[in-house]
C-alpha cells in the first residue's frame, strides 16, 4: 500500500498542514520542522499526487520551454545542452520541463498547445524565435524568461540569462591579436540578433583596444542564420571579396566549421594559412581538424540559471526584470597558430 500525507504527518510528529506548507515550498516552516518532514518523506518513499497539489496551489508543476525548430537540431547541439541543464535542475524543483519548438512562419494555429491548455506555470524562451509568437504569448500573463536572445522592444520588460558575448568575442580576437595577427576577419550571421550583435561589438572594442585600424571588408555579417552553410557561404563571400586576411573570429563553431569546409576548398590551410577560432564550444570542437580554438559557454549552466530564476518568479508571484550574465572562457586548441610560427 501507498503512504499518504497522513502517514508522513504521523512520522513527523506534525500537522497535515504542515506537510503540505513543506511538500508546497512554503517559507513559514521552521528548518528544523521541514527537515524532519522531507526525512519522513525520504523514508516512507513518499510521492505526492501532482494532480492534488496542483489543484491546492492552482499550479501545474510545469514550465514551457520553446525554442524554434532551426534551434533545436543535431546539427546545433547549442540550445539541446541548454535544454538538459533546464531539464537537471527543474527535478531539484519538483517541476517538469515541456519541450517544444515554432517554426520560423509562425501562425496563431501553431500556438503550442500547453498555453491554451494552461498546463505551463511560466515559460522559458531559448535562442532567437519570430515576433509573431512572442506577440502571441504576451497575452497568456504567465512568467517569462528569455535565454540567449532579448527582443530588442523588451529590453527592460522581462529578464534574460545571457552569455556574455562581448567579452568571449574580446577574449577571441586578443588571443589573435597577441598571436601576431593584424588582420581579422569576422564571419557572423543576422547582425539583428542581439548575441551576434554584440560578439561583433566585442570584435571591435578588440581593435580599439589594441590601437589597430578595422577594416569593414573583413566584416561579413549578413547570413540568415548561423548554421555551417550560413558559415561556409559567408566565408565563400569573403574571398570573392579579398584574401588579405591571416586569421578569422567566426560568430559560432557551426558557422567556423562552414568556413573551414569553404577554406579547404579553395586550398587554404587551417591554420597554416589561415587561423580560425569560434564561439560556444560544441562537442564538435574536438572531433573536427584541427581541432577548433573557442569561446566556451557553459550550456547547461545557462540552463540551470534559468530554471532557478523563473522558478523563484512562478513561486514568488513577482515579475522580475533584469540581465544574468553567464561568464565565458577562451579555449585554444590548434586551429590558431603564431605568425612568428608560419
Amino acid at each position: 500500500m501507498n503512504p499518504t500525507i497522513k502517514d508522513v504527518a504521523e512520522k513527523a510528529g506534525v500537522s497535515l498542514s504542515t506537510v503540505s506548507l513543506v511538500i508546497n515550498r512554503k517559507k513559514n516552516v521552521s528548518e528544523e520542522t521541514t527537515r524532519k518532514v522531507q526525512q519522513a518523506i525520504v523514508d516512507l518513499n513518499y510521492h505526492p499526487r501532482r494532480l492534488a497539489q496542483g489543484l491546492a496551489s492552482r499550479r501545474t508543476g510545469n514550465i514551457g520551454f520553446i525554442l524554434s525548430d532551426d534551434h533545436f537540431s543535431r546539427a546545433e547541439p547549442f540550445y539541446t545542452k541548454i535544454f538538459l541543464g533546464c531539464e537537471f535542475e527543474a527535478r531539484n524543483h519538483n517541476y517538469y520541463i515541456l519541450l517544444t519548438t515554432v517554426q520560423d512562419k509562425f501562425t496563431s494555429k501553431s500556438i503550442p498547445r500547453f498555453l491554451p491548455e494552461k498546463n505551463v506555470d511560466g515559460i522559458i524562451v531559448a535562442g532567437k524565435v519570430p515576433a509573431a509568437f512572442l506577440d502571441s504569448i504576451r497575452d497568456y500573463q504567465l512568467p517569462l524568461l528569455f535565454i540567449d536572445y532579448l527582443p530588442l522592444k523588451d529590453i527592460g520588460k522581462y529578464s534574460a540569462v545571457l552569455i556574455d558575448n562581448e567579452d568571449g568575442a574580446l577574449q577571441a580576437v586578443n588571443h589573435l591579436i597577441k598571436a601576431g595577427h593584424r588582420h581579422i576577419a569576422f564571419i557572423g550571421g543576422d547582425i539583428k540578433h542581439p548575441s551576434i550583435r554584440s560578439r561583433l561589438e566585442g570584435y571591435k572594442q578588440a581593435f580599439k583596444k589594441s590601437n589597430l585600424p578595422l577594416k569593414d571588408q573583413l566584416i561579413i555579417c549578413d547570413e540568415p542564420y548561423t548554421a555551417a552553410i550560413d558559415g561556409y557561404n559567408a566565408m565563400c563571400k569573403l574571398l570573392h571579396r579579398t584574401d588579405e586576411f591571416s586569421a578569422i573570429f567566426a560568430a559560432n563553431d557551426a558557422m567556423a566549421f562552414g568556413c573551414l569546409t569553404c577554406l579547404r576548398e579553395k586550398k587554404y590551410q587551417v591554420p597554416a594559412h589561415v587561423s580560425l577560432v569560434g564561439f560556444d564550444d560544441v562537442d564538435v570542437a574536438t572531433q573536427m581538424e584541427p581541432h577548433l580554438t573557442t569561446i566556451r559557454v557553459n550550456k547547461e549552466e545557462i540552463g540551470a540559471i534559468a530554471v532557478k530564476h523563473i522558478v523563484d518568479m512562478i513561486v514568488n508571484e513577482k515579475k522580475t526584470v533584469g540581465k544574468i550574465y553567464v561568464p565565458v572562457e577562451l579555449i585554444v586548441r590548434n586551429s590558431t597558430i603564431s605568425r612568428s610560427n608560419k
